[in-house]
C-alpha cells in the first residue's frame, strides 16, 4: 500500500479482516501494534519520504502463533530504537515500547530493498 497516512487505517483493515474468522485470541493486540509499525514506517522510513513509498505486510498464523512482518524500504537515519523513557506530554515515541510490552517476541532485519519489523503474538 502507499505509504500514506492513510495507510495505517487500511492496514488495520487489512489485518482485521485476515484474522476475522480466526477467533484469534490476540486479534486486537495485533491491530494495535500493526497500527504502531505501518505508523513508523510512513514517518520514518525512506518509505513515507518518496511520493512512490510503499509498505507491506504479511501475516501468518502457525499452530496458533500469529507472524506478522511489516516491509518498508528502511532508512539509513532511522533504525528501530526501542526508547524507555518519553516526555508524558510528547504525542509519540512508545510503538516500539509497545511492541515489546504485548509482542511475544519481536525484531527487525535489513534487506536488499529495505526493511522488516516483524513480531510474533502466541496464542493464550
Amino acid at each position: 500500500m502507499p505509504a500514506r497516512v492513510t495507510a495505517v487505517p487500511r492496514a488495520r483493515r487489512c489485518v482485521r479482516e485476515l484474522l476475522g474468522g480466526t477467533d484469534h485470541p490476540q486479534t486486537d493486540d495485533a491491530l494495535l501494534l500493526v497500527t504502531e509499525l505501518v505508523t513508523n514506517a510512513v514517518r520514518y522510513s525512506d518509505s513515507g519520504r518518496c511520493p512512490a513509498g510503499r509498505v507491506s505486510i504479511a501475516v501468518a498464523d502457525h499452530d496458533g502463533t500469529l507472524h506478522i512482518d511489516v516491509v518498508d524500504a528502511g532508512s539509513s537515519e532511522n533504525r528501530p530504537t526501542l526508547c524507555l523513557e518519553t516526555c508524558p506530554d510528547s504525542g509519540g515515541g512508545r510503538g516500539l515500547w509497545l511492541l515489546q510490552e504485548v509482542a511475544t517476541t519481536w525484531g527487525w532485519y535489513e534487506t536488499a530493498t529495505g526493511r522488516v519489523v516483524w513480531f510474533q503474538l502466541a496464542g493464550k
